[in-house]
């Protein structure tokens, strides 16, 4: 890995705590992939890597951030960054990547017939090649959108890692498993999540059983104890609903968090997808597990499937739970865009708590940032431009008229930046778009693929299911 500069560049500083902010003229130094240096634009690096963001470091102390020494012989890479502002590279924090060859298959349906009618009949026609070449698209379209990690929860994941790899993305992989596929289908998945941990830098990989409502009991701890074992951390949908919630009560005595709670997943460490459907006996229990518990929330799906209530984002931040911002699958987001979801979740936080001050952009900006990256399980890494952290870096062109005049740039990420205006991406240093342009694949030729494979995915004329929906 070589080094770069990105010169003059705006960049969006967010802190642990309070208000973000916008340094002018910035230069970003980077190093074996990781961000050495951020100092007013002509200043040069400190002589450490120490650097604290806008100005020198007073530090002496050589690499006390971690980071590997620069080179002073290698050749840097340097990038304009006129005009441009820099923001940490967005993370999908819950999503189905190949699902977007599903994408518009299945509208305009109720949650029980979208799963039952369509996405679990079509998903019989899953093969390898079909998940590689979705997943290849969905790498596509996330890196042209400033996503620089996404964080996947789906079957044939070792094909999903191949596109990730070969794209520049960054993924944590969660090989997909219900408890029909029996104990040679849970093996399978295990072993996939074991070998993905080691394929490559970019690449971490999680547990991945389906759901408390299609995981049994003994699958779910059986989980858990490997995952506390090996190291893993467990990537699962609970409590997606209020009305699964009550399913789970009538029939198993307990809500979905307390199944997690009592078979071990919440100590072992978990994502949790949704958790639209806590109930007040809940948040104790999350609140024990917060140092591991995460939650990823996707609200355009919400809205979209009329599934009531959001994820209750100011209650679980109340108990300490980091909230992540994700797309779920295209099949029902339709798209990849995590703009158009930390939108959303501004917009549909501030109606819920019928409260206009509800989810000011400093911490809608953090839940995109630093947030999702401990949905990532990155927390230390990903999601702040600062030394010593991965540069996972978006450079956005905010020229366009839906951003103009540009009072507050802050206003301008939340509520009017498209995916178009990503302008050039970095991941672990590397350029994996510039100038609006992939650099490792060939877009067109994705696109064809995606296109001649597609209709093999939504044809319902095999018959079966891979599971039923009824929780």
């Amino acid at each position: 890995m070589g080094q770069s500069l990105i010169r003059n560049v705006d960049v969006l500083i967010v802190p642990e705590t309070g208000e973000c902010q916008v340094h002018e003229a910035q230069d970003i130094h980077v190093a074996n992939a990781v961000i050495t240096a951020i100092v007013p634009t002509g200043t040069p690096p400190p002589a450490t890597t120490a650097a604290s963001v806008g100005t020198p470091s007073a530090d002496t102390t050589a690499h006390s951030a971690g980071t590997p020494p620069l080179d002073s012989t290698a050749r840097v890479e340097v990038i304009d960054g006129t005009g441009l502002l820099a923001v940490p590279g967005l993370i999908n924090s819950h999503t189905h990547s190949p699902m977007v060859m599903m994408r518009g298959a299945a509208e305009d349906l109720s949650i029980n017939d979208w799963f039952n009618q369509r996405i679990w009949p079509m998903e019989v026609n899953l093969t390898p090649e079909r998940v590689r070449v979705g997943a290849r698209l969905a790498c596509a379209e996330m890196l042209l959108a400033g996503v620089t990690t996404f964080v996947d929860h789906y079957f044939h994941a070792d094909q999903i890692a191949q596109a990730a790899i070969e794209s520049g993305i960054r993924a944590d992989l969660a090989p997909t498993y219900f408890s029909s596929a029996g104990p040679e289908g849970i093996d399978a998945a295990i072993a996939t999540t074991r070998d993905l941990a080691t394929i490559h830098p970019r690449i971490t990989a999680s547990f991945g059983p389906h759901a408390t409502y299609t995981v049994s009991e003994e699958d779910l701890r059986r989980t858990a104890d490997l995952a506390r074992a090996e190291g893993f951390r467990v990537h699962l949908h609970a409590a997606e609903t209020d009305a699964e919630t009550q399913a789970t009560l009538d029939k198993h005595g307990a809500t979905p968090i307390e199944i997690l709670d009592r078979t071990g997943i919440l100590d072992a460490g978990a994502l949790i997808a949704h958790a639209c459907g806590l109930r007040d006996t809940d948040f104790p229990i999350l609140a024990r597990h917060a140092d591991r518990t995460t939650v990823a929330t996707c609200p355009k799906v919400y809205l979209k499937l009329a599934m009531g209530n959001g994820t209750p984002i100011e209650q679980l931040h109340a108990i300490g739970i980091r909230t992540g911002i994700g797309t779920d699958g295209a099949a029902v987001h339709n798209t990849l865009d995590v703009w158009e979801s930390l939108r959303l979740l501004a917009l549909t936080q501030k109606h819920q708590q019928n409260n206009a001050e509800s989810m000011p952009l400093s911490d809608i900006l953090r839940l995109a940032t630093r947030h999702s990256a401990a949905a990532a399980n990155r927390p230390d890494t990903l999601g702040a431009l600062e030394p010593g952290r991965q540069a996972d870096i978006a450079l956005l062109d905010l020229s366009a008229p839906h951003n103009q005049p540009l009072h507050d740039p802050r206003a301008a990420l939340v509520y009017s930046v498209r995916a178009s205006d990503v302008h050039t991406v970095l991941v672990a240093g590397e350029v994996v778009v510039r100038n609006r342009q992939l650099a490792n694949l060939d877009l067109a030729e994705v696109l064809a693929d995606a296109r001649s494979l597609a209709h093999t995915l939504v044809d319902l004329s095999r018959g079966g299911a891979v599971q039923h929906y009824a929780p």
